[in-house]
């Protein structure tokens, strides 16, 4: 019987394995300056109120009646950086490339890297993205959609997002 940590550990690396196997590779060298080969296209340009700065977004996952859950490739360029948010059903984050930032409010923003995974807990207001030196692309993991989507709130402030890590 397999647990559902292993059913995920699973759906991730077929991932990763198909998006190998198929041979695409971003090619645009703002989001990806050092032509590192990344796993997934970085998809098309979001253009929203949203965010600051330059962020793409490859929709991997749609939710539907089977999956309740959405899966997204986001690759942001240095400085880009969501809004404050939250998610009723929580969210996971899993980078793999570049270094960002990732705060949730009234606690320190952290440096996240490739290879770190973050657990956001439902309703847990929270913001994430590049730094000013790196670009950072993660996959973004939405899960338990039935309790709702996103909520958005104000733009993070240069002086939050330039403030001196704790």
């Amino acid at each position: 019987m397999i647990t559902r940590r292993g059913y995920v550990y699973c759906v991730i690396a077929c991932c990763f394995a198909f998006a190998a196997c198929r041979g695409k590779k971003t090619s645009t060298t703002d989001i990806n300056p050092d032509n590192k080969t990344l796993p997934f296209d970085q998809g098309g340009r979001i253009v929203s109120k949203y965010f600051t700065g330059e962020v793409h977004l490859n929709m991997l996952v749609d939710a539907d009646s089977i999956y309740n859950m959405n899966v997204g490739n986001v690759s942001f360029q240095r400085g880009a950086r969501t809004n404050w948010h939250s998610h009723p059903g929580g969210q996971i984050l899993m980078v793999t490339s570049g270094t960002g930032f990732y705060q949730e409010k009234d606690k320190p923003k952290h440096i996240i890297k490739a290879g770190d995974i973050i657990k956001c807990a439902p309703n847990v207001l929270h913001w994430h993205g590049a730094t000013p030196e790196d670009t950072m692309t993660h996959i973004a993991i939405g899960p338990n959609l039935n309790k709702g989507s996103v909520s958005w709130q104000e733009a993070v402030t240069d002086s939050v997002y330039h403030s001196v890590l704790k």
